[in-house]
């Protein structure tokens, strides 16, 4: 369902409704999952376009918003982006990089928890800003190490 359906907030959930009107703000089309509380959308940064997704989980009263990589790691390479990823997540202040391992997704995932206060939109829309800056930011580090460019600490000394 997209944000011209009409869709209320008397049939979703207070964080369901931020996360939809923070996506309505960035004039950002979406998808709400039918029968869930996520929300999908693609994005489009300066170095690729993505899926991302933001869950409403209204029960535990927390949006994640994850940015995925569109294409997977192959199996040999998961070790070199799993010391990429760790490499990067060290110093991270804001949410975390984290990759299956069984399939090779690789996703960038912010969060909130807001028991007991209140979501705004304001702060669904910078936690979704940040994602996907974040995600363009470090995603020509990841492919150059999933195409064997250097090691993991070679090709993040490279983007700074």
């Amino acid at each position: 369902m997209n944000s011209a359906s009409g869709e209320t907030a008397h049939s979703q959930g207070v964080i369901l409704t931020m996360a939809i009107a923070a996506l309505n703000a960035a004039v950002l089309p979406f998808t709400r999952l039918e029968g869930t509380d996520i929300i999908t959308t693609d994005w489009e940064g300066a170095n690729g376009t993505w899926p991302c997704f933001l869950h409403a989980r209204e029960r535990d009263e927390q949006l994640l918003i994850y940015s995925v990589m569109a294409e997977h790691v192959p199996a040999e390479r998961r070790p070199a982006i799993a010391e990429f990823l760790t490499r990067v997540n060290y110093a991270m202040a804001i949410g975390n990089f984290e990759m299956d391992y069984d399939d090779g997704e690789v996703r960038y995932k912010t969060s909130v928890d807001v028991e007991g206060d209140r979501l705004s939109v304001t702060m669904a829309r910078q936690l979704f800003d940040f994602n996907v800056a974040t995600m363009d930011l470090f995603l020509p580090g990841i492919e150059a190490v999933v195409r064997g460019d250097g090691s993991p600490a070679e090709v993040l000394a490279s983007l700074h």
